[in-house]
């Protein structure tokens, strides 16, 4: 090789195995040359070129390696894409051995020496070309915290209500009867709590099943929690009665309530609904009516029942699903993450993904479960299987839960939560006849908690796309297969040139450097909004991907969906700005989407 700088026999580490041992280091032929270092396969005939990922690379003397350290730092100092800390040690049994961070992309933990602003000292340029155009920086993401805070509100000796029935899945959990009181005696994380009965029976309940015995909310069938607008109007409509009513948590203001009312006056043959928010006076006391004034909620209700007092109609009948919706737990039971396949009856078929077939199951003959079976191969399992123990702790209404993971066979299993209505692509597709604005704006707005989420975790999901969402029975969407991307094997799905690329939902930071960060996956939201406002076109679908990348490159947009207004495209666009900092977050986008939802007719 004319341009070879270096060649050394060193000895690398696997990079697939969760543990060292003497069997996972082997001699390889190494080649500097001035554009990138390569190793060889040498024990086999034809040698195999390696020239890709992160290695771990040992010298057989302290000089051979300051010889190749001094030549790599001469060789890469005009090098701007490189990270500007490391670790200096192994991944081992799931955490960095230097600093214990668990998250085997965490960004290093010792600061690379740099003089005069560079990362290695240099005398002069040794070209006058200029350097090819960078992206702007992104920090890569911190890791996520091995324990989450715990839920907000909670304290030992509070009282809480139980909100939903829970039958306890594993034998240390605590049985919820609904409207029943309960005191919390330990805070064990974000999702679980242990708690007492009123009979002295203990254990522990999902925190997302009980809530604070404040207001008396918690016991009121009419009280929806969590639904929001378009949801209500659905239930009210489906209901079709005159005077039908509900009352459920204010999208724009947090402690605050909105009382939703079914209507057929005023000549209207399929009805409407009315939003009234409940509104306070200095001394605390509620309304909805000018000088009808109530010193809590459930006594504002009763007086409407028999009273319209300016609303549209009185409150005559109580429309409510809450009882039937109870939500996802963080895992089947508290500290249960791995999951006894034989607990598991598969009953169909769902699909097949990146990683291998989809079936919908039970857990216990009683539990609905979606598991994903990982064909061998299709993923790096030792590193998620570490991972999936932060994973499960993740729990929001707009994320697909993670149950567990069955690990002790091949292959191995994902047990998720299972939603219904499928994926939200072929939901737009084949289900979406004449949406209104409203329910699309919704769907956004249900990306964008879940996101806006993960994005407070310090979490990039990396796929983000109308078919990585599910829907619920209720219509609600929630993002699945977040971070998993990271654990693909098949290089047609990693490389940006590959054909399973994700092209169509990428910017051009990813498509030009493989720089991802929580500002491409708002980009992929912009093109995720897209495909809801066009009901689940393919995105660019007269380009090939080489088109793409050049096209977007270039400053191409999508073309404004027939079914979005000026305001809906204006937020689609700020997502697809070339410069990856004047996008919005996607706590932005929240604020945005909702302010949306309360002004829409």
């Amino acid at each position: 090789m004319s341009d070879t700088l270096l060649e050394e026999v060193f000895i690398k580490r696997s990079q697939q195995k969760k543990k060292t041992s003497p069997l996972n280091f082997k001699e390889r032929l190494f080649v500097l040359t001035p554009d990138k270092i390569s190793y060889y396969d040498f024990d086999v005939e034809k040698a195999v070129i390696y020239d890709e990922g992160p290695l771990y690379v040992f010298a057989r003397t302290d000089d051979v390696r300051k010889l190749w350290m001094n030549k790599i730092r001469h060789v890469i100092r005009f090098n701007k894409d490189l990270i500007q800390k490391y670790h200096p040690c192994f991944w081992e049994d799931g955490a960095w051995k230097c600093c214990q961070q668990e998250v085997k992309q965490a960004m290093g933990c010792r600061v690379i020496n740099t003089k005069n602003g560079g990362l290695f000292k240099s005398s002069r340029r040794q070209s006058r070309k200029p350097l090819p155009p960078t992206p702007e920086e992104e920090k890569p993401p911190r890791p996520l915290p091995p324990q989450p805070p715990p839920q907000p509100g909670f304290t030992v000796g509070m009282t809480v209500i139980a909100e939903y029935e829970y039958a306890p899945m594993a034998p240390q959990d605590l049985e919820l009867r609904k409207d029943e009181e309960y005191t919390v005696l330990q805070i064990c994380d974000a999702n679980w709590l242990r708690a007492r009965d009123k009979y002295g029976q203990e254990g522990y309940i999902p925190s997302n099943y009980v809530v604070e015995a404040l207001n008396g909310l918690e016991k009121c069938e009419w009280y929806c929690k969590n639904m929001n607008r378009s949801q209500a109007e659905n239930l009210l409509k489906t209901e079709n009665k005159d005077g039908g009513f509900l009352v459920r948590d204010s999208g724009r203001l947090a402690g605050k309530y909105t009382v939703s009312v079914f209507t057929k006056s005023g000549g209207e043959t399929s009805g409407s609904s009315r939003h009234y928010n409940i509104l306070t006076t200095q001394q605390g006391q509620f309304y909805l009516a000018e000088k009808h004034y109530f010193n809590n909620i459930p006594d504002l209700i009763n007086y409407h029942q028999h009273n319209a007092a300016g609303l549209v109609s009185r409150l005559k009948y109580i429309v409510s699903n809450r009882a039937q919706h109870a939500p996802s737990t963080a895992g089947l039971g508290y500290g249960v993450w791995e999951i006894d396949p034989r607990q598991l009856t598969f009953i169909k078929e769902l699909g097949n993904g990146q990683f291998g077939v989809v079936k919908y199951g039970k857990w216990q003959g009683r539990h609905d479960v979606a598991i994903k079976m990982i064909k061998e191969g299709s993923m790096s399992e030792d590193d998620f299987i570490e991972e999936a123990k932060v994973m499960m702790k993740l729990r929001h209404e707009n994320l697909v839960q993670l149950y567990g993971v069955c690990t002790k066979q091949r292959p191995i299993y994902i047990v998720t939560e299972f939603l219904p209505n499928g994926c939200l692509l072929t939901y737009l597709r084949d289900y979406l006849q004449h949406p209104s604005p409203l329910l699309l704006l919704e769907m956004c707005k249900d990306v964008t908690e879940g996101m806006a989420y993960l994005e407070s975790q310090q979490y990039i999901h990396r796929d983000l796309a109308a078919r990585n969402c599910l829907v619920d029975s209720n219509g609600t969407v929630k993002v699945t297969d977040f971070g998993l991307s990271r654990y693909v094997l098949d290089d047609e799905y990693t490389s940006s040139v590959g054909s399973k690329f994700p092209v169509r939902w990428s910017p051009p930071e990813v498509l030009l450097y493989s720089k991802f960060s929580s500002k491409s996956d708002i980009w992929a939201f912009g093109v995720l909004m897209w495909e809801i406002y066009t009901l689940g076109r393919m995105p660019y679908d007269r380009m090939n991907n080489t088109e793409i990348v050049e096209k977007v490159s270039g400053g191409h947009r999508l073309y404004r969906p027939q079914l979005a207004n000026d305001r809906i495209y204006s937020v689609m666009t700020s997502c697809w700005h070339d410069k990856a900092d004047e996008r919005p977050t996607f706590q932005d986008l929240v604020m945005i989407i909702q302010d949306l939802v309360e002004n829409m007719g």
